[in-house]
């Protein structure tokens, strides 16, 4: 479920058009705000991200705008990286709209705790931290209760993976805590509704779609050595490794 196997960005964009219209969105929000010295960018970025005292005052927007924007490159990629590893899976198991109404409203939940109960009305904030963390909460509401859809080893990855993030939640400096701790219970309270008729991720659909579009075939395509399972799972690892280690050095230094 959170191996890439897709050949190209093309196919990548092919399969998964919401998550990859997401990241895309991330990318070109950071170069208009903050890359470029584009005078309206400064301007979007303020009318846009979340700030307590203003949602007050009835810009309700904030609450879902702020979603999208990011405090810098490394912000914006760290949650296009998260969505590339875990919303490919949702996305085909849901469908295009759940998967969009499960990302969104889990962001909005994660973004409402923010605003009643931060104790600080000038609190600002932006990022898609949430709306992952909903993610998170739809993969764990099926590791619990809709064991059919998700494998143990998927299961144990996701388990992993979610205990580190809450981990670094509470340890990591300038993190939205509640955020991630409530966009992870909108995701898990969303599940119900979104999870009804899913089934589970299989990479055959992409492939047969991959084959409907060749033009020619190939007899020996399923002779291709194939890289053990193992293999990934050790990069996999090894990745979570680096980031943990450089969220570490990160709040040493």
């Amino acid at each position: 479920m959170f191996i890439r196997t897709e050949r190209s960005i093309k196919e990548f964009i092919q399969f998964y058009p919401i998550v990859a219209g997401l990241i895309i969105i991330h990318l070109v929000l950071w170069l208009v705000t903050d890359f470029l010295p584009l005078p309206f960018g400064d301007q979007l970025y303020s009318w846009g991200k979340g700030n307590n005292f203003y949602i007050s005052q009835g810009e309700y927007w904030r609450l879902l705008t702020s979603i999208f924007l990011h405090a810098g490159l490394m912000h914006a990629l760290f949650n296009s990286f998260a969505l590339v590893l875990f919303g490919p899976a949702l996305e085909q198991m849901l469908g295009k709209y759940k998967f969009i109404f499960a990302y969104i409203g889990a962001g909005l939940i994660g973004n409402l705790a923010t605003y009643f109960l931060t104790p600080t009305v000038y609190y600002q904030y932006v990022g898609a931290s949430g709306a992952v963390y909903g993610l998170f909460g739809v993969y764990i509401y099926m590791v619990a209760l809709r064991k059919h859809l998700i494998d143990q080893t998927n299961s144990q990855i996701i388990l992993t993976i979610f205990i580190i993030g809450l981990v670094m939640t509470f340890i990591q400096p300038g993190i939205n805590i509640y955020a991630h701790i409530f966009g992870f219970i909108g995701g898990f309270a969303l599940a119900p509704l979104v999870l009804t008729k899913a089934q589970p991720f299989s990479p055959w659909r992409n492939r047969r779609y991959r084959d409907d579009d060749s033009v020619q075939f190939n007899p020996n395509r399923w002779k291709k050595k194939r890289i053990p399972k193992q293999v990934y799972s050790k990069i996999l690892w090894g990745f979570l490794g680096v980031l943990i280690i450089l969220g570490l050095i990160g709040r040493i230094f």
